[in-house]
């Protein structure tokens, strides 16, 4: 992360991260299904600890539930101080992107079948989340 990116406290701005967070949610997104993709949901952005200037980030993105249209994608980000050699978990949220077809409207994609136990998991607690976006839509 470089000073440009940071607020008076020397941290990155939160909604560089979030805007990071959104590129990186469409990149996995779409290069799973094959289609362009865009954003419907964000779920419980936290910012456990500051992300510092210098710091090199890490955005690790996986695809944890499928729908007909849409997907939930899980990122994690990392920020790695190289000096000191430290490590620490910045933040975990969870999108929903939607498929697109050429006529912008919704377009199915293939269906996740998780096999490993990690992925079994993300799966089951996708589909907790979901449930709790369907039950309080507004």
């Amino acid at each position: 992360m470089t000073p440009e990116k940071a607020n008076f406290a020397g941290n990155i701005h939160g909604g560089v991260i979030l805007k990071h967070l959104d590129e990186i949610a469409y990149a996995c997104a779409s290069r799973y299904c094959g289609h362009y993709v865009v954003t419907l949901s964000v779920d419980k952005v936290l910012f456990k600890h500051p992300i510092h200037v210098g710091e090199l980030v890490t955005f690790l993105a996986s695809v944890n539930y499928t729908g007909t249209t849409s997907m939930e994608i899980g990122i994690k980000v990392i920020a790695e101080d190289v000096i000191k050699k430290t490590v620490k978990h910045t933040n975990t949220c969870y999108f929903t992107m939607v498929a697109l077809g050429d006529d912008g409207k919704p377009v199915s994609i293939p269906q996740l079948n998780p096999t490993d136990p990690v992925h079994i998991k993300r799966n089951e607690e996708a589909k907790i989340r979901r449930e709790l976006r369907m039950k309080n839509k507004i």
